[in-house]
């Protein structure tokens, strides 16, 4: 067994323990579950990218609970308690989970020192229980869940995809997404629409990589970028600059940026998504056995206020 205290940091960061829940501030334990992370593939896959992000600087300020160390049965991490949260942006009040008992999560997800329950937030894992779980809880606390069902997948090896601009003339002009470019996003988003979502993706254009393809006038036209749990998001192309290739540069060229900096390549995809699904596919993404889920908590209160 480790022991409880790391002496490698000072006594501020030692984790913080709430009756069953202790909050890991440990460096050198973050970076052990990183790799006991990567031993439960592929149900792990999110908490994994978001614990990658955390040691690589912790850019969107997340913190990781578990219920115990280091015979964890239960990992959840979640943007990080002491930071001032709105209530009603549930893009950057999610939660990553990855369980080895399903009581065990059951009872970490009841208590309130791990899920602030007062808010709209979401949760997201690959593994079943996970609705049934956070019905039973959110029913006791009077929270509607809703639940969206995905297909991920995973780019093993994005050195081998070809340059695709070599192909293209002419030569299409790439860059990296800006703030400025966060409202386009958020009109172009199935998920967007409000100002919660425009602030994420501003949030996200500042703390991860992305790529976009610029218009003569230097106006985004096509792009792709990545979130908190190391996950490919929002690649799209604007309608009248469809059929050109620009999903697939973009798809490309951030995933071997993503590679090149020691990150995995993943994404999820509606299993209604054809044309992506396609394209992945194309490019040789293997898809994963599990599903990923996507639950929306929305307490009753603001219900009868908001249409999420």
């Amino acid at each position: 067994m480790y022991p409880y205290i790391c002496l490698s940091v000072p006594t501020q960061d030692i984790a913080r323990c709430f009756g069953k829940m202790l909050v890991l501030k440990c460096s050198m334990k973050l970076q052990m579950l990183e790799k006991m992370l990567m031993q439960n593939f592929p149900e792990s896959r999110k908490v994994y990218g978001a614990v990658l992000n955390i040691n690589r600087g912790n850019p969107f300020r997340m913190e990781v609970v578990v219920d115990s160390w280091p015979d964890f049965k239960v990992v959840i991490t979640r943007r990080q308690m002491e930071d001032e949260m709105d209530d009603l942006d549930h893009y950057t009040n999610a939660y990553a989970v990855f369980y080895k008992d399903l009581q065990a999560y059951q009872e970490l997800l009841a208590n309130t020192d791990t899920i602030n329950w007062e808010q709209i937030f979401q949760i997201q894992g690959l593994q079943d229980g996970l609705y049934e779980v956070s019905n039973t809880v959110a029913t006791s606390k009077q929270v509607d869940v809703k639940l969206s069902s995905f297909q991920m997948f995973i780019l093993p090896d994005p050195d081998m995809l070809p340059d695709v601009r070599t192909q293209m003339d002419p030569a299409p002009r790439l860059a990296y997404l800006d703030v400025s470019h966060a409202s386009l996003l958020n009109e172009t988003w199935s998920r967007g629409g409000n100002e919660q979502c425009q602030r994420y993706i501003a949030n996200l254009i500042c703390c991860f990589p992305s790529i976009c393809v610029l218009d003569d006038n230097g106006h985004p036209v096509s792009w792709s970028l990545t979130d908190q749990f190391a996950t490919l998001i929002h690649t799209y192309t604007l309608p009248e600059h469809r059929k050109k290739g620009y999903n697939r540069l973009v798809a490309t060229m951030l995933a071997k940026k993503l590679q090149s900096q020691g990150f995995p390549v993943q994404g999820n995809v509606l299993e209604e998504n054809i044309p992506a699904i396609t394209l992945f596919k194309s490019m040789n993404c293997q898809f994963l056995p599990c599903r990923f889920f996507r639950l929306i908590h929305t307490p009753f209160r603001f219900l009868a206020s908001h249409d999420l």
